[in-house]
């Protein structure tokens, strides 16, 4: 027994509401819950909403830049400190080259290319912003000179420095090492300077005696 051919057809065709798709609830052919309006509970904001938005971004904006600049100076703060800390190592390290040179100096052996290279040195280091401190008859400051030894002497009013026996020196203001130096003190047992003038000096001054021949005369 054969199947009728209307009944292939009716299997084979799809329903109709299969091929119209679902409805919208306004009974249109397009997809559900499409529309043309703006979506139902959208949020709007009135002007003073708006304006108190505009203030509030505004605030963050600029606290984020002051934020941003003080981060900048720490970093270039940060940046001048590390280049001053490896200034100051390493010619801190050239100190003792510094100090061969000066005994060279003082025994007169800086001649030649020995002195050439010395006076390079010397002018790249100050270049730098090494400065030499430290001579004979500088007042004594114990913040700049480190004492090996007291004398006392009647010559100076305060305390002198009075041979360097090696030399300091400093970076911008900051002591890399103190000078060695030996001091002098003021002697308080010298005696006090004659305070007579000249005037007092003449009458005190004893009478020029005549010659025998200048008496026999008068």
């Amino acid at each position: 027994m054969t199947d009728s051919p209307g009944t292939d057809e009716q299997e084979r065709l799809p329903d109709e509401a299969e091929v119209a798709g679902p409805t919208s609830p306004e009974g249109g052919a397009g997809p559900a819950g499409s529309t043309d309006g703006p979506a139902a509970g959208a949020p709007y904001e009135t002007p003073e909403e708006m304006a108190a938005r505009i203030r509030e971004l505004t605030t963050d904006l600029q606290r984020l830049q002051a934020e941003y600049v003080n981060y900048k100076r720490r970093v270039d703060r940060d940046r001048d400190l590390v280049l001053q800390n490896a200034k100051f190592a390493i010619l801190s390290a050239l100190l003792p080259v510094l100090d061969d040179v000066d005994r060279a100096r003082e025994h007169e052996e800086l001649s030649g290319g020995f002195k050439a290279v010395a006076d390079s040195l010397e002018r790249i280091v100050a270049g730098e912003g090494l400065v030499k401190f430290g001579a004979a008859g500088d007042p004594f400051d114990p913040r700049l000179h480190e004492a090996l030894m007291h004398a006392l002497s009647p010559d100076v009013t305060t305390t002198t420095c009075d041979k360097i026996v090696q030399a300091g020196y400093e970076i911008g203001g900051r002591v890399v090492r103190p000078a060695m130096v030996t001091v002098v003190d003021p002697d308080p047992d010298a005696a006090p300077a004659a305070t007579g003038t000249a005037t007092d000096q003449d009458d005190k001054a004893p009478e020029p005696e005549l010659r025998p021949e200048l008496e026999d005369q008068d």
